[in-house]
């Protein structure tokens, strides 16, 4: 790789880690082609990524963002999980950490927050970001779906009687 690649390398990472909202630092050490292939397209359903680069490249473009403590956590072979939903890496990352036990999971960090192992951990049980979005919608429909079937309800009891008072005659 030579400069100009390194530097298009930083460059993009930068741009990188200034929209996402969390990173998961893992090792991958001895990853097979295929497991790596499948981390990166679970990560990619997820709406997050997975990408190994060398550690240095990473140590310079986080300086200037709030990942730049990141950097005690970037030794060996690792690789870096991001994604704008603040649990989407860290689900998959934990999930694949489970199945694969050449993938281990060093920490992360949501902004200026670092996360150890267990706060990654923590991060990955929470509800993702659709998630807690559908709960909501539900909770300001039910009321609304509970006002109308009250509303309804005097109208329903009306024509119910009126509908006796006309069989009545008609009888």
């Amino acid at each position: 790789m030579d400069r100009t690649q390194k530097s298009d390398v930083v460059a993009s990472l930068n741009a990188q880690l200034q929209e996402v909202s969390v990173v998961v630092v893992a090792r991958n050490n001895g990853l097979t082609v295929a497991q790596s292939m499948d981390l990166r397209n679970k990560m990619r359903e997820a709406g997050a990524s997975f990408k190994v680069t060398k550690n240095r490249l990473v140590k310079i473009a986080a300086e200037g963002t709030p990942y730049a403590s990141l950097n005690d956590l970037l030794t060996g072979p690792c690789g870096l999980a991001t994604s704008v939903d603040p649990v989407a890496a860290a689900k998959v990352a934990v999930e694949f950490a489970k199945a694969n036990e050449k993938f281990e999971i060093l920490g992360g960090a949501m902004g200026d927050t670092v996360l150890n192992v267990d706060g990654v951990k923590a991060l990955a049980t929470m509800p993702s970001l659709d998630e807690l979005r559908a709960k909501i919608i539900g909770l300001v429909q039910a009321p609304a779906t509970k006002v109308v079937q009250i509303v309804q309800a005097p109208a329903g009891q009306l024509a119910r009687v009126f509908a006796a008072y006309s069989e009545k005659e008609a009888a």
